[in-house]
């Protein structure tokens, strides 16, 4: 795959991760974030894990159990952080700090631990992005900035970072369906437990299990394997970035099919947004050759 291709892909795996806030609108409200993103995790890791056993795809013997775990770990407790943040600042605010303060987040960690100094291109592509996602979010009324779940979504932030990391480094001994198999197994496993302490009535019922199966295949295994797939070929800060995607494409849908307006400013923040990611996505070979 060229490195082109490896921005379109880890794009197109960002788009189906923003279908997620208007694919929960059709789960019965009974059911708690929390025990939608396990029963997802279970869904998509297990389907994934099952087929990938059948087809002998994995070999646990040679496999890099260390970053897995790692990489895990990450996730799980990303889901926990993520939805509790939602929860006690709205899902704007959550999102915004999560999903903006990952890409920076990541390249800080290249910067410390891979010794990788962030690029001009990365820089701009960011900073416009960043910018472009809290302009996106702006008009949004009653807002609740609470420091605990601010905090929260900065500790996101840095999961996602960090999972990010630990994916690639796993991608380097293994295969993208067969790594994101095993990788959200274990979270999955992680987080059953929360889903006999939250509520889950109505998860059940055919709107429950329909959602919950698109969550899981769609939004998960699919855009995961997408995400990993392009996350061989191109720098995690990179990846991190066009994750940005995600509101992008939320705020998009919830004009669409929720029926939600936006006013100048945000749809100028939706013009930085895609100008970020396209800087980033027409870069690829500038990048690939400065890398080399």
């Amino acid at each position: 795959m060229s490195q082109r291709l490896a921005f379109v892909a880890v794009l197109l795996g960002a788009v189906l991760w923003g279908t997620t806030g208007t694919a929960q609108t059709f789960m019965p409200q009974t059911v708690h974030p929390l025990a939608v993103g396990a029963s997802r995790l279970a869904v998509g890791g297990f389907a994934l894990l099952i087929i990938m056993l059948i087809l002998r795809k994995i070999n646990f013997r040679n496999w890099p159990w260390k970053a897995t775990i790692f990489a895990a770990l990450a996730m799980a407790i990303f889901q926990y952080c993520f939805f509790t943040s939602i929860r006690l600042t709205g899902i704007a605010i959550g999102t915004v700090v999560a999903i903006g303060s990952a890409p920076m987040f990541s390249g800080v960690i290249e910067w410390l631990i891979l010794k990788r100094r962030p690029t001009k291109v990365w820089l701009t592509a960011t900073s416009l992005a960043v910018v472009g996602c809290v302009l996106l979010f702006s008009n949004k009324e009653g807002l609740i900035v609470n420091p605990i779940g601010v905090t929260l979504s900065l500790c996101a932030g840095l999961l996602f970072a960090f999972y990010t990391l630990f994916n690639k480094t796993v991608l380097e001994k293994a295969d993208a369906i067969p790594s994101v198999a095993v990788i959200f197994s274990l979270s999955a496993v992680m987080l059953m437990p929360f889903l006999f302490i939250f509520k889950t009535e109505g998860l059940l019922t055919v709107p429950g299990i329909s959602t919950t199966i698109y969550l899981g295949i769609a939004a998960t295994s699919v855009a995961y394997i997408l995400f990993s797939t392009g996350l061989r070929q191109i720098p995690s800060s990179s990846a991190v970035t066009l994750s940005l995607a995600e509101p992008l494409t939320a705020a998009i849908l919830s004009v669409l099919v929720v029926g939600e307006r936006l006013d100048l400013i945000s749809w100028s923040g939706i013009a930085l947004l895609l100008g970020g990611i396209l800087v980033l996505t027409l870069s690829g070979r500038k990048e690939k050759a400065a890398l080399n």
